[in-house]
Protein backbone atom coordinates (compact mmCIF):
# COMPACT_ATOMS: atom_id res chain seq x y z
CA UNK A 1 0.00 0.00 0.00
CA UNK A 2 2.84 2.39 0.78
CA UNK A 3 5.59 0.64 -1.18
CA UNK A 4 7.47 2.20 -4.04
CA UNK A 5 6.79 1.03 -7.60
CA UNK A 6 9.74 -0.20 -9.65
CA UNK A 7 9.76 -0.69 -13.42
CA UNK A 8 12.08 -3.27 -15.01
CA UNK A 9 12.61 -3.09 -18.77
CA UNK A 10 14.87 -5.29 -20.88
CA UNK A 11 16.51 -3.86 -23.98
CA UNK A 12 18.41 -6.10 -26.40
CA UNK A 13 21.95 -4.87 -27.05
CA UNK A 14 21.22 -5.09 -30.78
CA UNK A 15 18.64 -2.28 -30.43
CA UNK A 16 21.08 0.18 -28.86
CA UNK A 17 22.32 2.55 -31.56
CA UNK A 18 24.12 5.23 -29.53
CA UNK A 19 24.96 5.52 -25.85
CA UNK A 20 26.81 8.04 -23.73
CA UNK A 21 27.64 8.59 -20.10
CA UNK A 22 28.19 11.70 -18.05
CA UNK A 23 30.29 11.23 -14.94
CA UNK A 24 29.57 12.86 -11.61
CA UNK A 25 31.14 16.25 -11.00
CA UNK A 26 32.42 18.01 -7.92
CA UNK A 27 29.10 19.60 -6.96
CA UNK A 28 26.72 17.36 -8.91
CA UNK A 29 27.20 13.83 -7.55
CA UNK A 30 24.77 12.19 -9.98
CA UNK A 31 25.93 10.50 -13.17
CA UNK A 32 23.80 10.01 -16.28
CA UNK A 33 23.44 7.42 -19.00
CA UNK A 34 21.74 8.27 -22.30
CA UNK A 35 20.78 5.50 -24.71
CA UNK A 36 19.29 5.84 -28.21
CA UNK A 37 17.16 2.75 -28.82
CA UNK A 38 15.95 1.73 -32.27
CA UNK A 39 12.17 2.07 -32.46
CA UNK A 40 11.92 3.82 -29.10
CA UNK A 41 14.12 6.92 -29.16
CA UNK A 42 16.40 8.42 -26.54
CA UNK A 43 16.16 7.31 -22.94
CA UNK A 44 18.06 9.08 -20.16
CA UNK A 45 18.87 7.49 -16.81
CA UNK A 46 20.00 9.54 -13.83
CA UNK A 47 22.00 7.42 -11.40
CA UNK A 48 22.37 8.66 -7.85
CA UNK A 49 24.78 7.57 -5.20
CA UNK A 50 27.98 5.59 -5.39
CA UNK A 51 28.07 3.97 -8.86
CA UNK A 52 31.07 3.26 -11.09
CA UNK A 53 29.72 4.65 -14.38
CA UNK A 54 33.07 4.20 -16.16
CA UNK A 55 33.09 0.45 -15.43
CA UNK A 56 29.48 0.25 -16.59
CA UNK A 57 30.39 2.11 -19.79
CA UNK A 58 33.18 -0.39 -20.49
CA UNK A 59 30.84 -3.32 -19.92
CA UNK A 60 28.09 -2.01 -22.19
CA UNK A 61 30.71 -1.13 -24.83
CA UNK A 62 31.85 -4.75 -24.98
CA UNK A 63 28.38 -5.89 -26.02
CA UNK A 64 27.12 -2.97 -28.13
CA UNK A 65 30.27 -2.27 -30.15
CA UNK A 66 30.82 -5.83 -31.38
Amino acid sequence: MYGQKVDYTSIPYSKIQIFSVETAGTLDLDCELEVDISGLGKVRFEIRGNFDIVAFYRTISEFVLR
